[in-house]
């Protein structure tokens, strides 16, 4: 019994350890795997500073980009990094049902962000940019591409992550209820725009509003359930998550500049005077 004590302990010490950097295990696993992150969206990245302008067919980017709509995508996606931090500075203070709001609201800001990249993207076919067009098309998608596919990781995480601040047996069905419910105004959405034309017009706006409706019904019954937590083990949990969710949002600040703001003038005439001059 006692050796079984000592080892329990020893595995609860485990848990806690700190490597020689000061930092956890899983946390330092954590910052190593960001530094690969780093050299991966970096290459990403020099490509398409390396193929700008040398495309020789259009769409070209001051055709098709729309600089004052991604800009309200992009505060929609740091805002979300405002709302992570309240998120951990809730589950530090012991107040799990503002953490599990602020959890959501972070994933529901990412989500936001990621219709509006759906939208662009829908945008960009109708207007004939795809990755085979030519060169813009190519590095444009698969650097944006990646980086939505990385938001959209973290938005699953975060909703993982709001259930384990909920009661067993109920943390499933609330996130699915709302997870769906979330989707289906988001659809409606895209049916009012004419993005999805199946639901354009009066079918759109109902979509939208029993989605909006479900939203707030299964919200409401979601945060009216009493929790509890350990808010040690959680609080390390939510910060490891929120160094992916903070790292996810300066990547997007840097695409944002190099993609939108630099190259948003770039068109026809510049190309052919860089590859005849």
């Amino acid at each position: 019994m006692a050796q079984a004590a000592i080892t329990a302990e020893h595995h609860g010490s485990d848990h806690h350890e700190e490597t020689t950097t000061g930092l956890g295990h899983r946390k330092l696993l954590m910052w190593s795997f960001l530094g690969s992150e780093c050299m991966f969206f970096g290459s990403l990245i020099a490509t398409y500073l390396v193929y700008r302008n040398q495309s020789k067919v259009g769409p070209w980017p001051d055709e098709i980009i729309d600089v004052p709509l991604t800009t309200i995508s992009t505060f929609v996606l740091l805002m979300s990094s405002l709302a992570m931090v309240l998120a951990l500075n809730y589950t530090q203070r012991n107040r799990p049902n503002l953490a599990r709001f602020w959890i959501l609201m972070t994933a529901a800001l990412g989500s936001g962000f990621l219709g509006f990249q759906a939208f662009e993207f829908t945008e960009f076919f109708h207007e004939g940019l795809t990755p085979r067009i030519n060169l813009f098309g190519t590095t444009f998608f698969v650097l944006t591409g990646f980086h939505g596919a990385h938001v959209t990781v973290g938005v699953l995480w975060l909703l993982m992550m709001s259930g384990t601040t909920t009661p067993k047996g109920l943390h499933g069905i609330t996130l699915l209820g709302l997870l769906l419910a979330f989707y289906t105004g988001l659809a409606g959405v895209l049916g009012m725009i004419d993005v999805i034309p199946q639901i354009e017009g009066t079918p759109g706006v109902i979509i939208f509003i029993v989605g909006v409706i479900a939203t707030l019904g299964i919200g409401v019954w979601h945060f009216s359930l009493k929790t509890e937590m350990a808010v040690d083990h959680q609080a390390e949990n939510l910060e490891i998550t929120g160094l992916y969710w903070h790292f996810v949002d300066i990547v997007w600040i840097v695409i944002f500049t190099v993609v939108y703001l630099v190259s948003a003038n770039d068109g026809e005439a510049l190309a052919e005077g860089l590859l005849h001059g």
